[in-house]
């Protein structure tokens, strides 16, 4: 088996893990809260990637590690601010799965990010292609129908998951930026950091306090499903899947990374309806048919609609 082709099958892997974790964050943040469920998870995936780092850093295998006070304080001021990103998306996306939409719905809408880069691009000075707003359009047709009911009325959670996708692009624009100057696994271990800690907040004034104290939240945190869930999001989603990524799109066209790992929101609707006997509706699945081509289409390389 080539590199290449080890690298793609590592990407399937872990779209399929992003795609399942969709159905932890639905049980889980319905046993503890969606901030408690956010935040924790967000702590585990920062402290499992601590021995990683500590690991790939002995083996000589982090070429981006800081040296400099210099580099150590752009590492510092890139992680805060995808941290803050990081918290404000990935918070609203939890809050929308804990407020009703399936996981399947949750992992479309918020898979709308790969549309929205290219075109919040434009802001930093990045030319999109003609294509991408077809994209756009064909995007907004699969919204209203995944989204908006027949009497023209659509829900809080949905809205909530189109802006958590707002946000998400806005993170990716940063790590983008960040990209070539520091050390990926660094960055990811500190947003999540900081995504974690930010979470703490509205965790104690919306679910400790509401709870009657520290004591009766800590007792929702028994069980194995909690844990499960909890680990599974924290360990296997934020550090390996990750942790994959990282590694695997190596000598992988990147645009064709982008197609594997949009693979995220069919594992998602799969699982959702396996595990979570959540059904979509016809319509609602013709919504995420639609989208799913707008993210295909978007990521096809430019050269191929090009006349040669």
């Amino acid at each position: 088996m080539t590199k290449t082709r080890r690298n793609s099958l590592l990407l399937i892997f872990a779209a399929f893990i992003w795609g399942t974790c969709f159905v932890a964050q639905s049980a889980g943040g319905d046993l503890i809260g969606p901030y408690s469920f956010n935040g924790i998870r967000m702590l585990i995936g920062g402290f499992f990637l601590l021995p990683v780092i500590a690991f790939l850093t002995k083996a000589g295998l982090s070429p981006r590690a800081p040296k400099t006070r210099v580099e150590r304080k752009v590492l510092l001021r890139a992680g805060i601010l995808c941290g803050v990103l990081l918290f404000f998306a990935s918070n609203l996306q939890q809050v929308g799965i804990n407020l009703g939409s399936s996981v399947g719905k949750a992992a479309f809408l918020t898979d709308c990010y790969i549309m929205l880069v290219p075109i919040l691009g434009i802001f930093l000075g990045r030319r999109c292609p003609r294509r991408v707003w077809f994209c756009v359009v064909l995007t907004l047709i699969g919204l209203y129908l995944l989204c908006i009911t027949e009497n023209l009325t659509i829900q809080l959670s949905d809205l909530l998951l189109i802006l958590c996708a707002l946000i998400f692009s806005g993170q990716i624009l940063a790590i983008d930026h960040y990209a070539p100057i520091v050390d990926g696994l660094r960055l990811a271990c500190l947003e999540f950091f900081v995504c974690g800690i930010l979470t703490l907040l509205p965790m104690t004034f919306y679910e400790i306090i509401p709870a009657g104290g520290f004591a009766a939240w800590a007792s929702s945190l028994t069980g194995w499903t909690v844990w499960g869930s909890l680990l599974y999001a924290g360990i296997l989603s934020c550090g390996v899947a990750y942790t994959i990524q990282a590694v695997a799109q190596d000598e992988v066209n990147p645009t064709v990374a982008s197609l594997i790992m949009s693979l995220e929101s069919v594992f998602s609707t799969l699982s959702g309806w396996i595990v979570l006997h959540q059904m979509l509706t016809g319509r609602e699945l013709l919504g995420c048919a639609i989208i799913f081509c707008a993210v295909l289409l978007a990521q096809l390389p430019e050269h191929i609609f090009k006349n040669k």
